[in-house]
C-alpha cells in the first residue's frame, strides 16, 4: 500500500419480511402520517430496500406489518415513495392487464385499472409530491394505494376471475387456508368467500 487509505461508508439495507396474504395487516384501512421523522424515514428505508431485493415494482407499509399510508414504487427506473396519497382521476380510460403482488407470491392475475392516475402526497420530509402516472406507473400507484385502504388487487376482479384467482391460490403451499376475499364497494356482482 501507499500509505493512503479510503473510507468507504457502507449503506446497510434493511430488508424486511413481507406479510403475505392471510395477514390481518392486509385487510385494515392505514392511519395517516402525521409525524414526519427519523422513524418514517427508517420505514421509507425499509420499503425501498424490501421492494429492490424482492424485485417488485411497488411496496405497501401495510405488506410489512406497519399500519400507516406509505408506499415506494420502482417502475420504468422512477423509484421512490409517497406518503398519505390521494389519487385523482384525470380521464375514464382504462387498462386491462396482469398485476401481481409481493404479497401473493408468483401470481398474476388480469386486472382491470385506470390508464391515468395523479398521485399527491407528500415525501419522507413533509414535503408535496405530485406523481403523474400512466400505464404500469398508474396501475402501480392505483395498487399500492388499494393496500393502504386495506383492499388487494385480487377484490378488484370480476367474479368469474376472483373465483380462477382463489383457485390458484389455494394450490400454492404459502396458502393458510383460513382467508376471505372480500369485494370492493364498487363490486355489485357478489362475494366469493372461501374459508
Amino acid at each position: 500500500m501507499d500509505g493512503q487509505y479510503t473510507h468507504r461508508k457502507v449503506s446497510t439495507l434493511s430488508i424486511q419480511p413481507i406479510r403475505i396474504f392471510g395477514d390481518p395487516v392486509l385487510r385494515t384501512a392505514a392511519e395517516d402520517v402525521d409525524t414526519f421523522d427519523k422513524e418514517l424515514r427508517g420505514l421509507v428505508k425499509d420499503l425501498l430496500d424490501t421492494m429492490r431485493d424482492e424485485g417488485g415494482a411497488g411496496l405497501a407499509a401495510p405488506q410489512l406489518g406497519v399500519s400507516k399510508r406509505v408506499f415506494s414504487f420502482d417502475v420504468d427506473d422512477v423509484i421512490g415513495h409517497i406518503v398519505n396519497p390521494v389519487l385523482e382521476f384525470p380521464d375514464e380510460e382504462e387498462q386491462d392487464g396482469p398485476e401481481g403482488c409481493l404479497s401473493l407470491p408468483g401470481l398474476y392475475f388480469d386486472t382491470i385499472r385506470r390508464q391515468n392516475v395523479v398521485a399527491k402526497g407528500f415525501n419522507e420530509y413533509g414535503d408535496p409530491l405530485q406523481i403523474v402516472g400512466t400505464g404500469l406507473m398508474a396501475r402501480c400507484l392505483q395498487h399500492e394505494t388499494d393496500h393502504l385502504d386495506g383492499i388487494i388487487f385480487i377484490d378488484r376482479l370480476d367474479a368469474e376471475r376472483r373465483k380462477a384467482a382463489m383457485a390458484e391460490i389455494q394450490s400454492q403451499d404459502w396458502y393458510n387456508g383460513d382467508v376471505k376475499v372480500k369485494v370492493t364497494p364498487h363490486d355489485s356482482k357478489g362475494v366469493f368467500f372461501k374459508r
